[in-house]
């Protein structure tokens, strides 16, 4: 059992729940309410190291708390109205029709545009692994929509020494249907997956997650099967491959009858919001109990 964590002030409450570690730190909450200004217009400035360190030191305050249990940071994944409306914004964003599909996560990253903004990340990240000496910190990739640049942005950051290794792991996020079709081909270049149930429904069922009406016709469902057989088939590839597979979305600490289904098909961890670690892990608990039991009845 992991832990979704965004707020750092919260670590040293949080790291005494039973959990193995953080399987989502989220960078937004640094960046919006630390720096509260836009990467590029800091460049601009010549003001980088004001974003460096104070996203090291948010870091390194959950690292320092979950020692040696791993901390997977998922570098930032702003839209481009949320990136606008960080100070300077405006002269660096577009407006966006859909921000919820447009230029967000390693889109960003490859671009020419943000490049440089994404390497004070990268810095950031290596200060907390070498300066702090905090090696339980691991990196995540939010919506990676191409093998291309997986393979671009691994390269971007053995720049900074971060190259996966025994004591430093690349996970992506899980979250876009290429994703799924193309597993086979992202597990090549990553360690692990995790899966964002959310943004991976949305886009498999074509329904809008803000959407009201169609969730309450039942369209916006983690549950619904066709989003269970891309789930089912994404354990099944990152295995194959020698990936471990886990999931950040708010599914499993809604529905157990997901979890259960999840911990069948062998996903190797869940990673939960603070308030459902405990339900949750009494909940896998007793769904592993279930099925030894069921395993042993066959075997009789």
């Amino acid at each position: 059992i992991l832990l979704n964590l965004g707020v750092p002030d919260k670590a040293e409450e949080y790291a005494s729940l039973p959990v193995d570690g953080v399987g989502l730190m989220r960078e937004e909450f640094i960046v919006s309410s630390y720096v509260g200004e836009h990467p590029l217009a800091l460049i601009e400035k010549g003001e980088e190291e004001k974003f460096v360190d104070a996203l090291a030191e948010g870091i390194a305050k959950v690292a320092r708390a979950f020692y040696p249990r791993p901390v997977v940071i998922r570098t930032s994944d702003f839209k481009t109205n949320e990136y606008r409306a960080l100070k300077g914004g405006e002269k660096y964003e577009v407006e966006e029709a859909n921000p919820m599909i447009g230029w967000r996560g390693c889109s960003r990253y490859v671009s020419p545009k943000f490049r440089e903004a994404f390497k004070l990340e990268l810095r950031a990240i290596k200060k907390v692994r070498e300066d702090y000496n905090l090696k339980n910190v691991w990196v995540m990739l939010p919506f990676v929509r191409t093998v291309e640049e997986l393979i671009e942005i691994s390269k971007m950051m053995a720049e900074f020494g971060l190259k996966r290794g025994k004591d430093f792991k690349l996970w992506i996020m899980a979250e876009v249907p290429s994703n799924v079709f193309m597993a086979d081909e992202f597990a090549k270049h990553c360690d692990g997956f995790s899966i964002g149930s959310n943004d991976l429904t949305q886009l498999i069922m074509g329904a809008d997650r803000d959407s009201e009406i169609l969730a309450k016709m039942g369209y916006f469902d983690e549950r619904n099967d066709a989003v269970k057989r891309a789930i089912k088939h994404i354990i099944s590839v990152a295995h194959e491959h020698g990936c471990t597979v886990s999931i950040c979305g708010q599914a499993p600490s809604v529905y157990p009858e997901f979890t259960e289904f999840l911990i069948r098909e062998g996903i190797d961890s869940i990673s939960l919001n603070p308030d459902a670690v405990i339900r949750t892990r009494r909940l896998v608990a007793s769904i592993e109990r279930k099925i030894m039991l069921e395993a042993l009845r066959e075997r009789r």
